[in-house]
């Protein structure tokens, strides 16, 4: 039988509407950015997001950070490998290795423009602060399931606060009362998929994680997540394969296998460190022993 979640008290429904607003803030700085921008360019700078949080979680000490220790070193390293493939795959195309002529997609390189507008200048900025704030969304996520370890709940009640939020906003911005219309289409379909994968089923996942691996763990899915999209756009959408992707990926999950080596190195340290201390002379001692020695 699965126990019953923990008591919701009012400081921690107070740091859940928090968590919400703050999920909120970076959508909107997301959204915004895209439209000053371009998806390219947001999902160049969204690989930002796992040095943010390294450095947050060093900052507010989530992370140990012993640069003498070899885990922390593959760590520190395989997070800066990871974020220079992302950087690859999103900036060098190189010559193609496989080339379909039927592919209509654009490439990021035909798409980012050579000397910035102000209005790029504008949306990277935005795009950069949304990566900044999501970063410490995961943050104050892994902060608040230490006092409060339930999952459905967290994402129930941040989710709903978003929500409230969002339509306040909407209301407020969007006046015309044709633009609440939806009608049975792809739109309608990619708003349920978005809710209940991107959304629901995600934050669920981030959050379990969260509490069994910490915040720089989860975010180092997000390069990962570059690669499993060009993959799925050769194979469904006969998108062409280029020596800077295949660079790229390679260079990801080098990175990411460094940080996962790492976290398994760590935490057999962890684990070794509780068993040197259970089978130290001073707990093998009779409790009558021990007694007359603390007396």
């Amino acid at each position: 039988m699965t126990s019953p979640p923990p008591q919701l008290t009012l400081c921690i429904l107070s740091k859940l509407c928090l968590l919400g607003a703050i999920g909120y803030c970076a959508q909107m700085f997301m959204y915004i950015g895209i439209q000053f921008s371009s998806p390219s360019m947001a999902s160049a700078l969204t690989n930002l997001i796992p040095a943010f949080t390294f450095i947050l979680a060093r900052i507010t000490r989530m992370e140990k950070l012993d640069l003498k220790s070899k885990s922390s070193q593959a760590k520190s390293i395989g997070t800066i490998i990871s974020i220079l493939g992302a950087f690859t795959v999103t900036f060098y195309q190189g010559p193609p290795l496989l080339l379909f002529t039927s592919n209509t997609s654009t490439s990021v390189h035909e798409v980012l423009p050579m000397s910035p507008s102000p209005n790029w200048v504008v949306g990277a900025f935005l795009l950069a602060s949304g990566s900044l704030t999501i970063a410490v969304l995961f943050i104050i996520q892994a902060w608040i399931i230490k006092d409060y370890p339930a999952e459905l709940m967290i994402t129930l009640v941040g989710c709903m606060f978003s929500s409230i939020l969002s339509t306040i906003v909407g209301l407020i911005v969007v006046r015309d009362p044709n633009m609440w219309k939806l009608t049975p289409d792809i739109e309608l379909a990619t708003i349920i998929f978005a809710a209940i994968f991107l959304v629901t089923f995600r934050n669920i996942v981030y959050t379990w994680v969260l509490r069994k691996k910490g915040p720089v763990f989860v975010t180092m899915f997000k390069p990962l997540g570059m690669v499993i999209a060009l993959l799925m756009g050769i194979a469904f959408l006969g998108d062409s394969l280029y020596l800077g992707s295949v660079t790229g990926a390679f260079t990801i999950a080098l990175g990411f296998y460094l940080v996962l080596w790492g976290k398994s190195e760590e935490e057999k340290a962890i684990e070794d460190c509780e068993i040197r201390s259970l089978n130290s002379p001073h707990n093998k001692l009779p409790l009558l022993q021990k007694k007359s020695m603390e007396g």
